[in-house]
């Protein structure tokens, strides 16, 4: 029985052990390949530009958002020529270029916008070339500048002189400064330049039939203690100086419509009332629609800063 025993365990030893071949398959590039990589960048690159633009709206304000808007907005892309960068190192355009865009007549249309001859309007309507107003007031500051240029003792106040269109007609002013007056000081009385500067102003306005406003302003210094007198008062009777002045230099009395005086009310440098450019005499010319015995009111002259104010020479 032993022996049987050691014959079948020695039977088991002998038989060989099986073999397993396991076959394994690399394939190339990963598991699924790396195209997945560049779709995750993709999709993580527009979370970021997402994230980013909901941080834009709610850290900024509404005319910065509208600024933000104009600066992307495709028509400018499309239409402006190098619109990148601005003058130097990049090659491109700065904001105070004048716009390239591929028309012309600018970036909407091509077709220039223009207005019927007849059109009914306010009282500056079609200021181009076709109108008399625009045309009267150029002839008259050429015939200003033209009897300046032969008086040569006056020549150099041209520069208190001031032709420019109101909504009622064509204003002329004669502006004092600080080396020149029309009037003495606190006075009506006239100076000897400023006589001569009305007969110029009368010479030019012989020709014309249009009824007259004479203006006096003043600036606005105050009144030394115990004189008897006010802006008011000071500005009317110079213009009635200036008018008996432009009567003597050969105006008729009938061309006149009435005298105004405003005192300092309507200075010319809004920002310094004590300015010697606040001191000035308007003389207008109404149009024809405005009759002499309902004439409008001079305009009041526009409003400056002194450091921006420059007397106009015709």
């Amino acid at each position: 029985m032993a022996e049987a025993e050691a014959e079948a365990t020695g039977g088991a030893a002998a038989m060989p052990a099986p073999i397993i071949v396991k076959k394994v398959t690399i394939e190339a590039g990963g598991h699924h390949g790396g195209a997945w990589k560049v779709a995750y960048a993709d999709f993580v690159t527009a979370m970021m530009a997402f994230f980013l633009l909901l941080w834009l709206l709610g850290a900024t304000t509404e005319d910065q958002r509208k600024g933000l808007a104009d600066y992307f907005t495709p028509t400018l892309v499309k239409l402006k020529e190098q619109s990148a960068g601005s003058d130097g190192l990049l090659g491109g355009s700065s904001l105070t270029d004048v716009d390239n865009y591929p028309h012309a007549m600018g970036q909407t249309g091509t077709q220039a916008i223009s207005i019927p001859k007849d059109t009914v309007g306010g009282p500056l309507e079609a200021s181009g070339r076709d109108n008399p107003g625009q045309d009267k007031m150029r002839k008259l500051r050429e015939e200003i500048e033209r009897r300046l240029e032969a008086k040569r003792k006056i020549r150099h106040l041209a520069k208190q002189v001031r032709v420019l269109r109101s909504p009622e007609g064509i204003r002329i002013d004669l502006v004092d400064d600080a080396e020149f007056s029309m009037f003495a000081l606190g006075t009506t009385v006239l100076t000897g330049e400023a006589r001569e500067l009305l007969e110029i102003i009368s010479g030019a306005l012989a020709e014309n039939d249009a009824p007259l406003i004479v203006r006096g302003h003043t600036d606005a210094l105050p009144w030394r203690s115990g004189i008897q007198a006010n802006n008011w008062s000071l500005s009317t009777g110079r213009a009635e100086a200036t008018r008996q002045a432009l009567m003597q230099k050969g105006l008729a009395e009938d061309s006149f419509a009435r005298i105004e005086g405003v005192a300092d009310r309507e200075p010319l440098i809004a920002d310094n009332p004590a300015d010697p450019r606040n001191r000035r005499i308007s003389v207008l010319l109404l149009d024809d629609r405005a009759t002499p015995a309902m004439p409008q009111r001079i305009a009041s002259a526009p409003q400056v800063s002194s450091s921006e104010a420059e007397v106009e020479a015709p």
